[in-house]
């Protein structure tokens, strides 16, 4: 059964990545940079270290098949906006649980459009994950005058993320499938690439020039596009993709500790966390762990 979930330690690793990607960027938006600017320094990141997987193959591009990675790409920068967006406006330790109903909605969309039958311990991994997401950012509520906002923009990426493993996945690595990894993902973000070129426009040259602003942004969408490695590469060669989502949550944890860990640092709002915040948040931090080891042991 372990051999069966080696694969997992890539969404371990991804998790990790997802969250300390996200406070760099966060520090970036703080002295002003736009969810624009993110986004394209991101995907650019992105497009530029998915692009050395067209080494691994030698197969022939069929070109009859090409909107097949044109359509995730859409829901690929879909879901980069919504996740700049939500940190944009709100703090990590809020936003980064919140993405975490995203094991929830693959579970669904696996079942709806991958017709893939889950069993039963992968719908438990999923529900206490969610519950522990829950539990996360509950009290987070009352922190930010536009939580409203920023859980619109969470669920929003959640889902198109959502749709874009279940496509990866029956694309790369379900019977059906006519794509290789070294050619379906390449091609998939050259188009991330090119349809980003819209962010030029509000593209901030000034913010960028600043030393301090380009480090964060820089090393935020480097950390962001390797945790995109990670999690693509396992969607595309493993499929799987409900127990690797289960793993994944483990970012919300990642994300309210850095969060906390760097507010104390540098100042910010998760530094001033009550005692009972703690406890709700470190009870939906087991629930997630619990939701882990099911996935891996019983899935």
């Amino acid at each position: 059964m372990l051999d069966d979930s080696i694969h997992l330690l890539l969404p371990l690793a991804a998790s990790i990545l997802f969250a300390c990607g996200l406070i760099f960027l966060k520090r970036a938006t703080l002295e002003g940079a736009n969810p624009w600017t993110v986004s394209l320094v991101a995907n650019l990141w992105a497009a530029t270290l998915f692009s050395g997987f067209w080494l691994l193959e030698s197969d022939p591009v069929q070109p009859w098949l090409l909107w097949q990675p044109a359509l995730v790409a859409v829901f690929y920068i879909s879901g980069q906006m919504g996740t700049f967006f939500a940190i944009t406006h709100g703090d990590v330790s809020i936003a980064a649980p919140l993405f975490g109903v995203k094991v929830l909605l693959v579970a669904i969309l696996a079942t709806v459009i991958g017709g893939q039958s889950l069993p039963a311990a992968i719908w438990l991994a999923a529900v206490l994950a969610t519950v522990g997401i829950a539990l996360v950012q509950w009290t987070g509520a009352g922190t930010h005058g536009r939580i409203g906002y920023t859980i619109l923009s969470a669920m929003a990426a959640s889902t198109s993320f959502s749709i874009f493993d279940v496509l990866v996945q029956r694309f790369c690595s379900s019977p059906i499938a006519a794509w290789s990894s070294g050619r379906f993902l390449p091609i998939m973000f050259w188009f991330v690439a090119a349809y980003s070129t819209v962010f030029l426009v509000g593209f901030q040259r000034d913010k960028f020039a600043l030393p301090a602003v380009r480090r964060s942004l820089l090393i935020g969408g480097l950390l962001i596009a390797m945790q995109a490695i990670c999690i693509v590469f396992t969607l595309s060669a493993f499929g799987d993709a409900p127990r690797v989502n289960v793993v994944y949550s483990m970012r919300g944890i990642w994300g309210v500790l850095l969060a906390w860990a760097t507010a104390i640092i540098w100042g910010g709002s998760e530094a001033d966390l009550s005692g009972k915040t703690m406890i709700l948040r470190l009870a939906g931090a087991l629930l997630i762990t619990i939701s882990v080891v099911i996935a891996i042991l019983f899935g």
